[in-house]
Formats: C-alpha cells, sequence, structure tokens
C-alpha cells in the first residue's frame, strides 16, 4: 500500500530528527453493516477508510500522528511536526526493509471485499427475528445486524521491519425485548469470528431469535434478587468479562509501566487461588480476538499470564516493554491508524477445571447461579468492579430454583481471584470490543463456569 522506498525515506528522516525509533503504520479498512428492526431492514451502512500512521519514540516518550496521504513530503512534513516537540538531530539511517513472512493460521472463504452476500445476510436476520417473535406473544421487539469488515495493514520501522496482514471479522447480533405492561426485559447475544460470512454455517439463526427470546422471558417475571454476601456461580463464556475488566487490563503494562496497577510489582507472587490458571492467547484459529500479527508487527502467541494462582507474565507492547524490562508478548494493538498501539488483550481467558456445575452447586447452601454476565464498571488501578448479571437465579440447598432480576456483583479483581475455589469442565469463549487509550479493538474474553464462595450481591430488595 505503500511505496517501500518512501517508507525507509520517512523513516530515515525521522531518525535524522533525532527519533530513537520510528514506524509507519499503514491501514486500508472495508466495513459493511445490514440492520433489522420492526421486523424491516432499517440500515444498510458500507464504507471505506485509509490513513498512515506516524509513531516516534524520544526515549520513553511517544509521539504520534496520522494523515490519509501517500506523498512523501507530506509524510515528512507530519514527521518533522511531530519531531519538533522533542527534537535533537543525530545522523541515524533505519536498517535495510526486508518483508516479513508468517503464517496464516485463519482461514476467510466469504470475504468483505468479494462480498455478494447481502441477500443471506438478510435472510439471517429475519429468520431469527421470526424465530424470536414465535418464542412468546409478548416479545415485542427484535433488533438484529450483521457487521463486516476487512483490515488491511502494512508496517515498516527503524528496525528494519517491513510486514503486513489483511483481518477479517464477521460479528452478528440479536437483541429481543420482552414486555408485560409497563414492565420490560431483554435478551442479548452477539457471536463474533476472526472470519468472513461463513461465521453463519456455525450458527443457526433460528437458535439465536429462541435464546434472546427466551432469556428477555426468563427476566419478565424474574423476581428481584436478594442482597448480600454470598456464594456465586458465573456462568461460562461471557462471564469471563469480569476477570477481562477487573485483572486483565492491570496486567497490561499500558498500567503496569505507570504503577497504576495493583499487581504492578507482584511478578512471582501468588496473586489467586491455586485452581486460576489464565491466559491471553492471539493464536486460536479464527477466534474473533485472534491476530496473525499485531499491531507493532510482532507475531502473536500464547502468553500465560497466572499458572495455578501465580502471576508469570503481563502483556506487553514495545514501549511497555522498554519501560518495564519485559520481553515483548505480540499485545501491541490499536483501533485503527488513527491511535498509537499499546498493550491490549487478545482471547483473554480463565482455563478450564474439571468440576461439573453439580458439583459446584452442591456446597451452596442459599447462593445466586450468574448464568450470563452483562456490563459494567470497573475502577482502573484497583480492579473494583460492579457487574450486571444477564440472566440470573436463585440456588437453595444445591439446586437452581427460580429466575431473578436486578443481580450485580459488586467486588475487586484481586480479591475474586481469591474466592475462585472451583472451576468447571464447560469452557467457551464470547466476542466483545475492549476500549482502551488505543481505541476499540476485538477481544474474546472467556471461562468455563467457575464458583465465587463470597463476593457482595446487589439486588432489588
Amino acid at each position: 500500500m505503500l511505496n517501500p522506498n518512501t517508507a525507509k525515506t520517512v523513516i530515515d528522516h525521522a531518525l535524522f530528527l533525532g527519533a530513537d525509533f520510528a514506524e509507519l503504520f499503514i491501514e486500508h479498512h472495508q466495513s459493511s453493516s445490514v440492520q433489522l428492526i420492526s421486523s424491516e431492514i432499517d440500515k444498510v451502512n458500507s464504507g471505506i477508510d485509509f490513513g498512515i500512521g506516524i509513531r516516534l519514540f524520544f526515549g520513553h516518550k511517544v509521539l504520534y500522528g496520522y494523515t490519509n496521504s501517500t506523498d512523501e513530503e507530506e509524510l515528512k512534513r507530519v514527521t518533522s511536526l511531530l519531531a519538533a516537540k522533542d527534537k535533537r538531530e543525530q545522523i541515524l539511517t533505519a536498517g535495510t526493509l526486508n518483508l516479513n513472512r508468517y503464517d496464516n493460521k485463519h482461514s476467510c472463504q466469504l470475504p468483505l471485499s468479494q462480498d455478494t452476500n447481502m441477500a443471506a445476510k438478510i435472510a439471517f436476520l429475519r429468520q431469527a427475528d421470526q424465530a424470536a417473535r414465535a418464542e412468546n406473544e409478548k416479545i415485542a421487539q427484535f433488533i438484529g445486524s450483521v457487521a463486516q469488515r476487512e483490515q488491511q495493514i502494512e508496517i515498516f520501522n527503524s528496525d528494519g521491519l517491513h510486514i503486513g496482514d489483511t483481518r477479517h471479522y464477521t460479528r452478528i447480533s440479536a437483541n429481543a425485548v420482552a414486555q408485560n405492561g409497563s414492565e420490560q426485559s431483554t435478551g442479548y447475544e452477539a457471536p463474533g469470528a476472526f472470519t468472513g460470512w461463513e461465521l453463519n454455517t456455525h450458527l443457526d439463526a433460528q437458535k439465536l431469535g429462541h435464546d434472546v427470546a427466551q432469556q428477555a422471558m426468563v427476566k419478565l417475571f424474574a423476581e428481584a434478587c436478594p442482597s448480600g454476601k454470598m456464594p456465586v456461580i458465573i456462568g461460562n463464556g461471557f462471564g469471563g468479562v469480569i476477570f477481562h475488566e477487573a485483572c486483565g487490563h492491570l496486567l497490561e503494562t499500558t498500567s503496569v509501566a505507570k504503577k497504576a496497577s495493583v499487581f504492578y510489582d507482584k511478578m512471582g507472587e501468588i496473586i489467586a487461588n491455586s485452581v486460576v490458571s489464565a491466559v491471553d492467547d492471539g493464536t486460536m484459529t479464527n477466534q474473533w480476538g485472534s491476530i496473525n500479527i499485531d499491531d507493532e508487527g510482532m507475531e502473536t502467541q500464547r502468553t500465560q499470564l497466572i499458572k495455578d494462582g501465580q502471576l508469570t507474565s503481563f502483556m506487553v507492547d514495545r514501549m511497555g516493554g522498554l519501560k518495564t524490562g519485559f520481553a515483548r508478548t505480540g499485545s501491541g494493538r490499536r483501533e485503527s491508524y488513527k491511535f498509537a498501539p499499546t498493550s491490549r488483550m487478545r482471547n483473554t481467558f480463565i482455563e478450564p477445571g474439571t468440576s461439573t456445575l453439580d458439583d459446584m452447586l452442591a456446597g451452596v447452601e442459599r447462593g445466586i447461579y450468574a448464568k450470563k454476565m452483562g456490563g459494567g464498571s470497573v475502577q482502573p488501578g484497583t480492579g473494583e468492579f460492579n457487574f450486571a448479571v444477564q440472566e440470573a437465579y436463585l440456588v437453595e440447598n444445591g439446586k437452581i430454583t427460580k429466575p431473578l432480576k436486578s443481580a450485580t456483583l459488586i467486588s475487586t479483581g484481586p480479591k475474586v481471584l481469591k474466592e475462585i475455589s472451583m472451576i468447571g469442565n464447560d469452557f467457551a469463549l464470547a466476542a466483545g470490543m475492549c476500549g482502551s487509550v488505543s481505541g476499540s479493538v476485538p477481544t474474546s474474553v472467556g471461562q468455563a463456569a467457575l464458583k465465587v464462595d463470597n463476593i457482595l450481591v446487589g439486588g432489588g430488595n
């Protein structure tokens, strides 16, 4: 997408102006989406964006800018504007640019650039809509969408790196609303994958519609959740959002390097119950949070964050590595060319154990089964969190008894890690979008069902 000779000239110009490191990130991004509301197609959108991000290091200082032009003089102008903020001329030149290659682990049969599938996408949404409305007459609304995008990137840097990648993402969302008089409740699912429209072959539109309608109906007549400290079993898949938000961000060098994480000085120490092992893995085939290379051009990898309760690694980008001394982990990510990369999660999860759901329930005299987690808020640095439970049930004498509504889980990441006593064998991942200082990026969260012995539950009574 950018002439290598132009890239070399711009990088040499940056080094001449005193930069210790220079990088160009070139992106061509194509997107398409279709949305259905009230059984009718409401929106069909598409777009193309192109730009080049320029990143310079002056010691531990990062300067960043971007442009939509490939013109050499314009790129040098932007570079000069950045370097003027910390100018110190020196005579350096970049290493020879060599095109790097890697194995593409992620197949794509129906990419957006060859898209002829709009009719099939609309048909999928209509099937899900019909299935949701057929579940119960109290399903008042269904909203569904299909979003697909294709991101081509190219990276040059002063170490001599020249590498590129093409990334394919597809995600389907379904939201059902149930209504009884003035009472409303919702059900929501949004599966996604690092692949093309062939994602639909792994999904059943009718089941998707049925599942979100059922979620909505369960909550519509549910009783208010009791409050207080009690044992909670958190369901698999999106239940992993608590680890992602309350613990995962504290293990990124984005916060570790600033000592804004409670774990910044805990490497090698026990920070969780011994049953807990956690991983951030960018190599999982076609998973939503996977990548071939990160946004700094490093091949991705599997990173063991916690092993048997012991902190074993952080997630490290280039600048994070310079500041902390830890080796890079292929975790440098950004939303687009408009953002400088920082350390970010990919597919982050607690590894499965051997317990069954019945095993975990058996030890609970009175508690909550948080089958589906929703959104929440987290205090950066401490990991203090408050998460809503999307689908909850009361547990009495080892049995799931009745549905509940208005349940929230309140604790801190460091505390909840030590309260986990059992982990199930029903591992699953769920797709999500993660926002941070380098924008919003696709990430997966996951776990098997797990038992937290003691956590504060906020309820409606």
